[in-house]
């Protein structure tokens, strides 16, 4: 397996940008207006564009973000949590009438994280506000529901023409009628990254691997997705590859997906097979797994690496 890439690749990440709030140890929504201790709480960045451009830059990526955040603090947190990480934030664009997007997540002693989200900013973001993407290795869409297939389509058709692979991860849940709404999109997307539910939401099928081949009938190049405890599993015109998950002791599944995202993404980028991209992918939603947020703990591509050969899977 290859383990790095001799040049950093560069990576658009266009979309969503969520600031999350996540409360550790919740149990329950206290009755009335009494008050419960929690675990902690803390702040991440986040979103199917934003949580991508965090964790490829860990992963050694140049990233730039773009998408759009209101003009209020948390919009300027946001940009901050971005910048730490060494993600380029001049490409989000400051709407002064809309709040930053944002979720407040409250994380059970299992893992799970139900969530009360605003859509904010995000529901206005428009392709003026994706700058020039010269020297673009890559374009991850988070979230092509946003703008509609049509100028999704439009913006991946202009990345492709310039040598630019694509990529896209839906956020809505799987529905026949979303996958509709992005039909226009799908033709110019090397890289489709749903999950398991909205694959077959999409489809109407009961088999992962048979919606995602019905998906590459859309004009899809690939299809990765995951699987939670099974992994990930990606189908393309030629194969079908099973990757399984890590055993880990789950804390805050937030952000796995926009981990395996960028693991996978980066892993291709990089010329790696399927497989060793799935595995990358499943290896750094590990980590994620393993805190709270995509920002959790402390890694990059060779601990990723390293976790990856020396970790067992279920």
């Amino acid at each position: 397996m290859s383990t790095s890439s001799p040049t950093p690749v560069t990576v658009a990440a266009v979309g969503v940008h969520v600031l999350d709030a996540h409360a550790v140890g919740i149990e329950s929504v206290p009755e009335g207006s009494e008050g419960q201790l929690v675990e902690s709480i803390r702040l991440s960045a986040a979103g199917t564009a934003g949580g991508a451009a965090l964790v490829l830059s860990r992963l050694g990526a140049h990233v730039r973000s773009y998408g759009a955040v209101g003009d209020d603090a948390a919009g300027r947190t946001l940009r901050a949590l971005l910048e730490e990480e060494g993600v380029d934030v001049a490409g989000l664009a400051t709407h002064p009438t809309e709040q930053t997007s944002a979720s407040v997540i409250p994380v059970r002693p299992n893992g799970d994280r139900p969530a009360w989200h605003v859509i904010g900013a995000n529901g206005g973001f428009t392709l003026p506000d994706v700058a020039d993407l010269a020297g673009v290795d890559h374009l991850h869409l988070g979230g092509p529901e946003f703008v509609g297939g049509p100028a999704a389509g439009e913006l991946l058709a202009a990345a492709r023409a310039a040598g630019i692979t694509t990529s896209i991860d839906v956020l809505a849940p799987g529905d026949p009628g979303m996958l509709e709404w992005i039909q226009d999109a799908l033709p110019h997307c090397d890289v489709l990254l749903p999950n398991d539910e909205q694959v077959l939401g999409f489809t109407g099928t009961t088999d992962l691997v048979e919606g995602a081949r019905a998906l590459l009938q859309k004009g899809v190049g690939c299809v990765a997705a995951t699987a939670g405890e099974r992994g990930a599993v990606v189908v393309t015109a030629d194969e079908v590859v099973e990757v399984p998950a890590f055993a880990i002791d789950v804390v805050d599944t937030t952000g796995c997906g926009d981990a395996f995202s960028a693991g996978f993404v980066l892993g291709r980028a990089a010329g790696r097979s399927a497989e060793e991209s799935a595995r990358l992918g499943c290896a750094v939603a590990a980590q994620v797994a393993q805190g709270l947020g995509t920002d959790a703990g402390s890694y990059d591509l060779a601990f990723v690496d390293a976790f990856a050969t020396s970790t067992p899977t279920r």
